[in-house]
């Protein structure tokens, strides 16, 4: 069995507070790892959007998978003021904007996004066509959290199998669900 990898510092920091406050629903590092390759790979002087920071395990990884470079701006939206003001005390790099607003404002004011993580019911389970017309041509979309667990209610189920449905059927996208993690959809927008 191979050694555990170590946590980037800035996830293993965020992960921490996350820990300190309580919040049990960071971003899990398999998902963490594959979100920091994708963020990787976004070009020079693109833009990354978060839907759902959290504690900012996510923001974390995605900013690790991008370091050292600072051409790319990050924009990482919480509506929970109180966990957003968790994230916010961490030490982010200056390319990195942290927000507490509605999802759904920002995805109809802020432009247009190389990589988007919709982490959150808003941007997902609302408004996921708002998450899709906010991808650049060729722009990359991540939804996690699809594979069923127990604790899941009904309504959780049928939201999810909309999100699901509509990405796996989307004219105009290329996706695969993919079983890393919580449950992982990748959806690339055509031209």
């Amino acid at each position: 069995m191979p050694a555990e990898v170590p946590l980037p510092p800035l996830v293993a920091a965020a992960s921490a507070r996350a820990g300190q406050v309580g919040f049990p629903m960071s971003c899990d590092p398999v998902v963490g790892r594959l979100l920091a390759v994708l963020a990787a790979h976004v070009p020079a002087g693109g833009r990354v959007l978060e839907l759902g920071t959290g504690a900012g395990v996510g923001a974390a990884w995605i900013v690790s998978g991008l370091a050292p470079r600072t051409d790319v701006t990050v924009i990482s939206v919480e509506s929970d003021p109180a966990t957003a003001a968790v994230a916010a005390g961490g030490s982010w790099p200056s390319f990195v904007d942290l927000r507490c607003d509605d999802a759904l404002a920002v995805l109809a004011e802020a432009g247009t996004f190389d990589l988007i993580f919709a982490d959150a019911p808003a941007g997902k389970w609302k408004g996921l066509d708002r998450s899709v017309a906010a991808l650049s041509p060729y722009g990359l979309l991540v939804v996690d959290d699809m594979t069923p667990g127990p604790e899941w209610t009904d309504a959780h189920r049928a939201a999810s199998e909309g999100v699901r449905q509509a990405l796996l059927s989307a004219p105009g996208m290329t996706s695969a669900e993919l079983a890393v993690g919580s449950g992982v959809i990748l959806s690339v927008r055509g031209a």
